[in-house]
């Protein structure tokens, strides 16, 4: 369908809900076309290609509140599909903080074109989409007698979407986006056989890095493992590369989310305006990045999408407030999710803060763990490299890093001038001090 048939449907199942009853209702009908090519070995392992279609209807009817979905989109099985929803909404208990969004809260909404859609999707063929996969992994014959299997990979996916609700809100997008990735194995020491990877996605398919590079960075990751050990129990420095601190940061999400703090089960809860982190740490909510790949001219409540300050300079300044939490808060709607997480670089490379190091610990990979967001604390496992007067002296894994995100925060010391693109977590190099290593 075009975007028009998409748009009739979408107002269609809007009249028919409130021909059966709804007082109120959101409608979202999304497409989606997914491709993957997997190789293994220089072989086909997987050719996978997937297209959904659905539609999504949230139901208000005197104080009660339902949502339901459905791939089946023929007018008479949906006739019955939207009967029965709302039907079925007239038995559930009463909940007096449901309901749509104020239509104040769309206004605003920018006219920016976030170029999310590639126009190059459309001429991307099976040949081209092998002949990447297979190159990826190509790259690395010859490379080193060490490696055992080489694995690699391409995918792509696009989407549109389409919300209209009965209070006035109508929202279109289509966006793209393309992966690629390489993972190497490779005989070590007696039978270890130590493993890694790289991976790259990006919303235009020109964003993406070489082949070539994706595949000797996973490499020398790989091989960066080779004699890897546990260096004895410390508390030290830590430097996060940019491509990691994301998997550090997002575990804030949840403490963050109004949900946690109306439960009261956020770490967070009560912070707001205060100070929970260094001076170092500006954080900022960017919904409206070109290409970003958590970019978005509005939420799921409709809100406009807006730049929201959520840490600035080490202080508290916004939670993630969606529609229906903040009714029960009795606050003012933020977003109810992230969008694109921009940490505020700072000036040096993270080359210069490495050589700076007296000694700590570069972490280059996560290796599991988990963190409590009532309480702050965590516990998650690292690999990287011992770095002493500045040089890497020996690679370590298995270790683990244990602590109070109240403390880490407060413990950051320098953020780096690379904030990594190819994710919604925009993050650049971080060095924390006093961070409690555990090895030997």
């Amino acid at each position: 369908m075009a975007k028009g048939k998409w748009l009739e449907l979408a107002y269609w199942t809007q009249k028919k809900a409130q021909l059966f009853g709804a007082q109120e209702s959101s409608i979202s009908i999304n497409q989606s076309r997914r491709v993957e090519v997997d190789y293994r070995d220089e072989k086909i392992e997987k050719m996978k290609e997937s297209s959904q279609q659905g539609l999504s209807i949230e139901i208000f009817s005197k104080g009660r509140y339902s949502s339901h979905s459905t791939n089946d989109l023929r007018k008479g099985s949906l006739e019955k599909f939207i009967q029965n929803a709302v039907d079925l909404t007239r038995y559930l208990e009463e909940d007096e903080y449901r309901g749509l969004t104020d239509p104040t809260l769309y206004q605003g909404q920018s006219d920016a074109d976030l170029d999310l859609f590639d126009p190059e999707y459309d001429g991307l063929t099976t040949k081209t989409r092998k002949e990447v996969a297979m190159k990826l992994g190509a790259h690395l014959l010859g490379q080193d007698d060490r490696i055992i299997s080489v694995a690699s990979g391409f995918s792509d996916n696009s989407g549109e979407n389409y919300v209209v609700k009965s209070n006035g809100f109508e929202g279109t997008r289509k966006a793209t986006s393309f992966s690629q990735y390489v993972e190497v194995s490779i005989q070590g020491e007696g039978d270890r056989k130590p493993q890694n990877w790289r991976y790259y996605s990006a919303r235009h398919l020109a964003d993406l890095p070489s082949t070539k590079q994706t595949a000797m960075e996973a490499l020398e990751r790989t091989r960066s493992q080779l004699g890897q050990a546990k260096v004895k129990t410390d508390t030290m420095p830590m430097i996060v590369e940019n491509s990691n601190a994301g998997g550090l940061l997002w575990r804030l999400s949840h403490p963050l989310s109004g949900a946690s703090i109306q439960q009261k089960n956020s770490f967070l809860d009560g912070k707001k305006g205060k100070k929970i982190a260094s001076k170092a740490l500006t954080i900022t909510d960017e919904p409206t990045i070109v290409r970003g790949l958590g970019s978005r001219l509005y939420d799921g409540d409709g809100i406009a999408a807006k730049t929201i300050p959520v840490i600035q300079d080490g202080v508290l300044k916004n939670y993630y407030i969606d529609v229906y939490y903040g009714r029960k808060l009795g606050w003012a709607p933020t977003t109810g999710y992230a969008s694109n997480i921009v940490i505020k670089p700072g000036k040096r490379s993270a080359k210069a803060i490495e050589k700076d190091l007296d000694k700590g610990i570069l972490v280059t990979n996560w290796l599991g763990g988990n963190a409590n967001g009532t309480t702050g604390d965590f516990s998650l496992g690292v690999a990287g490299w011992l770095i002493e007067n500045g040089q890497r002296t020996q690679p370590i894994g298995e270790m683990n890093i244990s602590g109070n995100y109240t403390d880490l925060l407060m413990n950051l010391k320098e953020v780096g001038n690379d904030p990594y693109p190819y994710s919604s977590f925009r993050t650049p190099t971080l060095l924390f001090n006093d961070v409690k290593f555990s090895g030997t």
